[in-house]
């Protein structure tokens, strides 16, 4: 029976990614927990969290309109983004109902161990377009993902948190990951592919985190994804640089967190 095609791993597995009789979920659940990452293309996704993966082109073009990222440190103004948070109950109780819920804006916090470049910065960032949110693909996207990841480490709930990025080539080079390879400081992370865009480079870089095996590969397909262990494993992006119109040249993506001990919140003397 054919296996489930799950990217490159640390190692090949005894049996391949899985089969047939072990369904998707199964295969990914197990090559989460064996190596901590896992790679999905848009199809296997969609079938994944009950949505049709073509239904995400609605939302490219809200990419379009994202604003500068005021907080960028190293003095390139190549990086746009808009930021979002959600609770998502598992298991529901009482007046607690199950499912996804967006909480009030606030702002997004990294501390210094996890972002060496940005970290102990209280960033007030735009919010996402509540055009995204409204899309048909996106509750079946964070919902069926966070249950994947709770078959992993059962939780009663996670705290969500949803990044639009842009990086561009207008000025020649942008860099995805500015504070190079890292944790986020949470227990999952899923990185998809929007779009990229007359560009070279933007290859992704996956490490273990107690180890010394690495894998690189670049993701292509629109709305593909690399879902990350982030307690096992360490990532970055590469920079990108203009194909033959520098003034075009991007890479979008969403990057969504889960972390199951609260929103990670600067300490109380910050605020």
């Amino acid at each position: 029976m054919a296996a489930f095609d799950l990217g490159p791993g640390f190692a090949a597995a005894p049996q391949g990614d899985g089969d047939a009789a072990e369904g998707l979920r199964g295969a990914l659940l197990r090559r989460l927990r064996e190596q901590g990452f896992a790679l999905l293309q848009p199809e296997p996704l969609g079938e994944l969290c009950g949505f049709d993966a073509r239904d995400c082109a609605a939302a490219t073009p809200l990419w379009d309109d994202l604003p500068p990222d005021p907080y960028l440190k190293d003095g390139g103004h190549y990086r746009r983004r808009r930021h979002g948070s959600f609770v998502h109950e598992l298991q529901g109780s009482g007046q607690q109902a199950r499912g996804l819920v967006q909480v009030p804006h606030r702002a997004h916090y990294q501390p210094l161990t996890y972002n060496a470049l940005h970290g102990g910065l209280v960033r007030w960032l735009e919010p996402l377009d509540p055009t995204l949110c409204e899309l048909a693909c996106w509750r079946s996207l964070l919902s069926g993902l966070g249950e994947l990841f709770a078959q992993l480490r059962p939780q009663p709930r996670w705290f969500v948190e949803a990044h639009q990025f842009r990086i561009d080539t207008a000025g020649g080079i942008g860099r995805p990951t500015p504070e190079g390879a890292h944790r986020d400081g949470v227990d999952f992370v899923a990185v998809l592919l929007v779009q990229r865009r007359d560009i070279r480079g933007g290859e992704s870089r996956v490490f273990e985190l107690q180890g010394a095996r690495g894998v690189r590969f670049t993701l292509r397909q629109a709305w593909s994804v690399l879902l990350m262990d982030d307690t096992r494993v360490i990532h970055e992006t590469t920079p990108i640089q203009p194909g033959f119109d520098a003034a075009a040249g991007c890479r979008d993506t969403l990057v969504l967190t889960w972390r199951a001990d609260g929103f990670l919140d600067p300490p109380q003397a910050a605020r």
